[in-house]
């Protein structure tokens, strides 16, 4: 199944994250102005039961119904505590008691016991009110009406219980009832507002982000086309475009750019490298060829020397070839441990035939980790690399240095000049007559013995020699360093 793009599930998660964040704000600010207006009501109501319950103490009992609290249109009742309505605003006149929650915590009996000992002990009665909320029918206007003509529904008032005396100390409860219709009214029109207003804002969201969108990945859209031309011309000389602006999307351009550099160069040293393998081959071969020729033609003409010359160093250049075939697919060495005191020695016995004696200087014992073929490679070449310039001897030694383990090969020839000395680590690299193919290898040496040294963790470099000449060192870490 194909995936959406990019900019359409950026529109689509923003739209989803600010739709659910709307929502939960939507939640709370309603519950909050739910709560609020609540809560207002309830002290409306509270206050007007106060109000009504203060007056009572001045007025005796038969003047309870001209108590000003009781002359408008809020729902008001005075009830005594044997139940009687004693006065009641125009819209509960006539009706029975409203509500008895104001005792309804209280034990049967309890009430009178306690109203007889609060007047006997002069004690003025617990005014603390409770509240619930109670339906009443209402008119057009929102007032309270029990006129069946005049109902056209019904609506949640907050009653409010409040405890009182007459100036006649008889106890009675006032309750007050306060309209909770406009927070209903109000919490509607909120709740519409969201209703409309949410999807008209998360098409905004989800159209700016989309656009937003889509101008960010612009520079992206354009690396990808100069990224699909560059495989399909497999012209590696060829760059994408990096945007102004120093953001991820100019990072991700100047990174391709130095991918696509880095493997320009690669693909440069490969065909050079084919080629240059190409030229050293065809000479041992065409040699061979000819000399096989003639004996084929002229059997007393063989050259058995000369074709097991050019076989060997065929073999030879074969065998180098492999080995940085392997080198350049990433092949680790070994975790060993070699001596390198121990690879010199064995080295030197084995080069009794060398033109030029070699000498062993300074051998301080020590290990390094890796291949032993390989790092014998290294040493080998080196040797050979010496034994071709030197004018009388070789001098190999091995020295610690801190955790570190420099093997130097030095040789008393010409030297290397100093702009030279990064060049001759290159394949296929010599870099004048003395280091022509008559005179040796294909230029292979130097460079397999630089690769080997990169892979051991170390290095390889050439300075001159205290007596004149080339002094070759390999640094690698020791393995108790």
């Amino acid at each position: 199944m194909r995936r959406a793009s990019v900019r359409l599930r950026a529109a689509l998660g923003a739209t989803l994250v600010v739709a659910l964040a709307l929502v939960a704000a939507g939640f709370f600010v309603v519950s909050t102005l739910r709560g609020g207006l609540a809560d207002t009501a309830r002290l409306n109501a509270e206050n007007s039961a106060r109000g009504t319950a203060a007056q009572l103490a001045g007025v005796p009992e038969g003047g309870i119904p001209d108590v000003d609290g009781l002359d408008g249109d809020d729902p008001v009742q005075v009830v005594d505590a044997d139940g009687k309505v004693l006065g009641a605003s125009d819209p509960l006149k006539g009706r029975g008691p409203v509500a008895d929650f104001a005792r309804a915590d209280k034990p049967d009996g309890d009430s009178e016991d306690a109203d007889r000992d609060s007047e006997a002990d002069g004690d003025e009665v617990d005014t603390d009110s409770e509240e619930e909320t109670r339906t009443f029918p209402v008119d057009d206007d929102g007032e309270v009406t029990y006129d069946k003509d005049d109902i056209t529904g019904s609506q949640e008032f907050s009653l409010a219980a409040v405890q009182g005396r007459t100036r006649a100390g008889t106890p009675v409860t006032v309750y007050a009832g306060a309209s909770l219709g406009a927070q209903q009214e109000a919490v509607s029109t909120v709740t519409r507002s969201m209703l409309f207003g949410l999807p008209v804002l998360l098409v905004v969201v989800g159209g700016v982000t989309w656009l937003v969108t889509r101008r960010a990945l612009r520079p992206v859209e354009g690396i990808r086309q100069e990224m699909s031309a560059i495989t399909a011309s497999t012209d590696l000389t060829r760059r994408v475009p990096e945007p102004d602006a120093r953001d991820e999307v100019a990072r991700l351009a100047r990174t391709t750019n130095e991918t696509l550099a880095a493997l320009e160069g690669s693909v440069e040293r490969q065909r050079r490298f084919v080629a240059d393998a190409s030229h050293e081959l065809r000479s041992p071969i065409a040699s061979l060829r000819t000399q096989l020729e003639v004996a084929a033609a002229h059997p007393e003409l063989l050259d058995v020397d000369g074709a097991v010359e050019d076989t060997v160093r065929l073999q030879a250049l074969a065998a180098d070839l492999l080995l940085l075939a392997r080198l350049d697919a990433g092949e680790r060495p070994g975790e060993g441990r070699v001596s390198l005191a121990a690879l010199v020695r064995e080295q030197v016995g084995q080069r009794s035939r060398d033109p030029h004696p070699l000498r062993i200087a300074t051998l301080d014992e020590g290990e390094v980790r890796g291949s032993a073929t390989q790092l014998g490679r290294v040493l080998g070449n080196l040797l050979d690399n010496g034994q071709r310039h030197a004018a009388g001897q070789v001098t190999v030694e091995v020295r610690r240095e801190g955790g570190a383990l420099a093997l130097a090969v030095s040789d008393d020839g010409e030297g290397v000049p100093e702009a030279e000395r990064e060049r001759i680590f290159e394949r296929f690299v010599r870099l004048d007559s003395a280091r022509s193919r008559d005179e040796g290898g294909a230029g292979l040496g130097l460079a397999i013995a630089a690769d080997v040294a990169e892979r051991h963790g170390g290095t390889l470099r050439v300075d001159g020699a205290p007596g004149g000449g080339a002094r070759f060192v390999l640094r690698l870490p020791a393995a108790d360093g």
